[in-house]
């Protein structure tokens, strides 16, 4: 019984003397962990409201800059309390790198984003703003992270989109011109005056003010078809006109041809009925 209290008396003072050697190291690692934690986010939202205030500076690279400034305070943080423990840095080094090297092989699709979007913030292909088409995605740019691209589509739906999947695909930017080309092709019958419809159509565009001078208006015979004539209309406006104006010219084209008394005509086919004679009887 006295060897007994002996052990207990012993291991509690190899508790107390252990937590006297490293209670404070856990204690200072999680306050240096808080602090830390604390900074990064306190300096990406500030770097965020500096930024703002710079003259000129793109909106694509802001959100890059103040999440690559969190996540280097949050790195020197983990250093800082391995290092509470008697960590050498060295051995940091050497661990990270293992590390790092045995994370890239196991998340190789989460490194391409990275580095896609590194890539499509140095080319620029599309800004935030722009409204983009990349195959199977398109939609108007909200903001470029290092991983995945958020987009809002015309039926404000929200898509996420890999930046490797926007690197490796071809890219329409709707939005990097300021201006566009308007094609509109419309039929009228084969005894129409082609004249006619052609003058009236030209004056149609160039009427309008948000068609440019520069280059101006065309209207051309494009094709004979099987059931109609088939004109084209071509102007050039600024892009954010282009909807609008598109849509309206449909309209205003349908309405001036109609006045003119020049059909529009539905597709048609020509049936010829040939009589054939019976064969006589055998």
């Amino acid at each position: 019984m006295q060897n007994l209290n002996v052990d207990v008396s012993a291991l509690a003072e190899d508790i107390y003397g252990l937590i006297l050697a490293y209670g404070l190291d856990i204690l200072g690692a999680i306050v240096i962990l808080a602090v830390g934690w604390w900074i990064a986010g306190k300096l990406e939202r500030t770097a965020d409201a500096a930024l703002a205030r710079v003259p000129h500076m793109d909106a694509t690279l802001r959100p890059f800059v103040c999440a690559l400034l969190r996540y280097a305070v949050i790195a020197v943080t983990l250093v800082a309390v391995l290092s509470q423990f008697g960590v050498e840095t060295t051995s940091i080094i050497a661990v990270l790198g293992a590390a790092g090297l045995a994370i890239g092989l196991a998340l190789q699709g989460t490194l391409q984003n990275i580095a896609a979007g590194v890539m499509l913030l140095l080319l620029r292909p599309f800004k935030v703003g722009d409204y983009i088409d990349a195959g199977s995605i398109d939609g108007t740019v909200e903001k470029i992270g290092l991983f995945i691209t958020n987009l809002k589509t015309v039926g404000g739906l929200h898509v996420s989109a890999p930046n490797s999947q926007l690197w490796n695909t071809a890219i329409t930017n709707y939005s990097r011109n300021t201006t566009r080309r308007i094609d509109i092709t419309v039929g009228i019958g084969y005894d129409d005056d082609m004249d006619q419809a052609l003058a009236r159509l030209l004056a149609l565009m160039a009427d309008d003010a948000r068609t440019l001078d520069d280059p101006g208006p065309q209207t051309k015979v494009v094709a004979l078809g099987a059931s109609s004539v088939d004109l084209s209309m071509r102007c050039w406006c600024n892009s954010g006109d282009y909807w609008e104006l598109f849509c309206d010219l449909n309209k205003a084209t349908k309405e001036t041809l109609d006045q003119a008394g020049i059909s529009i005509p539905y597709p048609q086919q020509d049936v010829h009925i040939h009589q054939v004679a019976a064969l006589p009887p055998d």
